[in-house]
């Protein structure tokens, strides 16, 4: 591995993706600003760029609601149509807080914000810019958490639900599966649409028309309900207390926390989520038969028991104790042991493993960011160093795509990954692994 020469190629990459005050996630399948790609993505423009840094998620929140919600994509250009569901389909002035412009999805994907802040502050520590930028979206970022916390969590519980996939970020994960066979599809009801992403990436990478038929129906169910109302609740046949999700809100809520102390802003409200949250999390969603979190299905009231890499994400967030966070690192030792790649995105020996389709078994490099750096957490810098080595080996090998195959014995029959290449997580994530001494 050169680290000189990827380093260069991650630069040159965000630099190629960087539109007006936004970066892309990849230039022909992601032609907007997404919500967590653009916190990852300003991790690494943080190393060489903190302006740039700092404005990426300006633009992000210049896109938030009047609810505090913030959007999974921002329309920042009406005029591009190459991607569906476009701006016209969400039609989110439904909602009368969304703002006219940027136009946006309806939805929100994980909060990464708060962690994000903190990280650009421990590679800038007396940046002065940077200080006021913190206190003045500290407020932003917990108007967010708390529409989480306020729409998310009716029964007051301290776990937010997600009721489309596409929030949780791992769009087709086999987890979805039963939640999604709930729903019925009356053909006569659902709008005609077309899909963009398989004209631009193979087919068999991506969701099934089976799947994307659902995706449309919860869409169009958020859109009667104006995105917020509590109808969607009541009446949504997928409702999942996500685990990642609510690990990754949980990592935030301890960084607004550090925050807030650092620069003498109140921290009061967050520290109340955050004794709920992180108790109610490690109590409902630790499944003991599989050694691992799983996420909650609301509407089948019973935890989805999958291995599946949301519920290793809970390393990052400190969630475990050391015995089950122990449990966590010797399963994935004994996929290293057994050949895979760490960190594949669902449990390899399920009939439901697929190593090239889009969330249901490849390598994500902001997963292994997020993982590299919770198994640190617990001090278990073998495992680190391996999830750490094998997505710089792949990117390596394989170029800066959105994901990677998985099983190390295919490696050598392909010459490129999977999904968007020149992708922008995989080019940020990359810069700033590859700064660890």
């Amino acid at each position: 591995m050169d680290r000189e020469f990827l380093s260069n190629q991650a630069k040159s990459i965000l630099r190629a993706n960087w539109r007006d005050g936004f970066t892309i996630p990849t230039g022909k399948l992601y032609p907007f600003q997404w919500n967590w790609d653009s916190g990852f993505v300003s991790i690494g423009l943080g190393h060489y760029t903190i302006e740039k840094a700092i404005l990426e998620i300006g633009t992000l929140f210049s896109g938030q609601w009047a609810n505090g919600m913030v959007p999974h994509i921002l329309f920042h250009s009406e005029k591009e149509k190459s991607y569906f569901p476009n701006y016209d389909f969400w039609e989110s002035q439904v909602n009368p807080g969304a703002p006219d412009k940027p136009k946006s999805s309806g939805i929100t994907q994980p909060p990464v914000h708060g962690f994000v802040l903190e990280n650009l502050l421990q590679l800038h520590p007396d940046n002065e810019r940077l200080h006021r930028f913190i206190k003045k979206y500290f407020s932003k970022i917990l108007a967010y958490h708390r529409f989480l916390y306020q729409y998310r969590d009716p029964e007051r519980e301290g776990l937010i639900f997600i009721y489309h996939p596409w929030e949780s970020g791992r769009d087709n994960s086999p987890i979805w599966d039963e939640s999604l066979d709930r729903i019925e599809i009356d053909y006569n009801q659902l709008p005609p649409y077309q899909r963009r992403d398989t004209s631009v990436a193979n087919a068999s990478e991506r969701p099934t028309s089976y799947q994307y038929d659902r995706y449309v129906y919860l869409l169009q169910l958020g859109k009667k309900y104006r995105y917020d109302g509590p109808e969607i609740y009541q009446e949504s046949p997928f409702l999942v207390q996500d685990n990642m999700m609510n690990a990754i809100l949980i990592k935030s809520n301890e960084s607004l926390i550090r925050l807030g102390k650092r620069f003498g802003l109140n921290t009061k409200e967050v520290e109340e989520w955050q004794q709920q949250s992180k108790r109610v999390f490690d109590q409902k969603l630790w499944e003991e038969s599989l050694g691992t979190y799983t996420s909650y299905d609301l509407r089948g009231n019973k935890r989805m028991k999958y291995k599946e890499i949301g519920g290793i994400v809970s390393l990052f967030a400190s969630i475990p104790n050391k015995e089950k966070a122990k449990r966590i690192n010797d399963y994935l030792m004994s996929l290293h042991d057994r050949g895979y790649y760490l960190c594949p995105s669902f449990d390899p020996d399920s009939s439901l493993f697929d190593s090239k389709r889009y969330w249901r078994g490849p390598i994500w490099p902001q997963m292994n960011w997020m993982i590299y750096k919770g198994l640190l957490n617990y001090d278990y810098h073998e495992t680190a160093s391996i999830v750490r080595g094998d997505i710089l080996e792949l990117v390596s090998k394989l170029g800066f795509y959105e994901y990677f195959e998985s099983r190390k014995s295919d490696i050598e029959t392909i010459s490129k990954g999977y999904g968007g290449g020149n992708f922008s997580w995989t080019a940020s994530t990359i810069f700033d692994l590859i700064s660890v001494k």
